[in-house]
């Protein structure tokens, strides 16, 4: 097995000093090496092939062969590192909770603990026969939160 502690070291050394960052590294038992990676602007496909490179370039293929896949977080995948939720910030997001309920609201703010979110909710005044939209903010520890995901609208 590629060791995976390296991988990250190379890709570290890469990525130091420019507004990517590394998301994840998964790897199968048959080596196949899947590697994650965002920035705070965006990701293009010569950087990946760059970290490709470098990586290929640190290990012997004829020693332990390997199937090596750099990508950039796409949309839609769940956010996982508190740089992603920061970079949403002002966007519309899907929370899903534990409990199974699931909010899409506009993050207003991202902390290690939490998330602030803001969204529009129907309610019910006596004397009215139709619903009246109301603004709400809720914050949302994040040992609360199963995934959360971008939310894209088409219209």
């Amino acid at each position: 097995m590629i060791d995976t502690e390296r991988i990250r070291e190379i890709i570290d050394e890469k990525l130091a000093g420019t507004d990517l960052f590394l998301v994840g590294i998964r790897q199968s038992p048959s080596n196949e090496i899947e590697i994650t990676i965002d920035s705070d602007t965006s990701v293009g496909i010569d950087r990946c092939a760059e970290l490709s490179r470098a990586v290929e370039e640190a290990f012997d293929r004829d020693a332990e062969d390997f199937e090596l896949t750099v990508m950039s977080a796409g949309i839609g995948q769940p956010l996982t590192m508190l740089r992603q939720y920061r970079k949403l910030i002002g966007r519309e997001v899907e929370a899903v909770l534990k409990d199974g309920s699931k909010l899409t609201a506009v993050l207003k703010d991202a902390s290690a603990e939490a998330l602030t979110l803001s969204y529009s909710e129907k309610v019910a005044v006596e004397g009215k026969k139709r619903r009246v939209s109301v603004e709400r903010e809720r914050t949302i520890p994040l040992a609360e939160i199963k995934t959360t995901r971008e939310h894209l609208r088409f219209k």
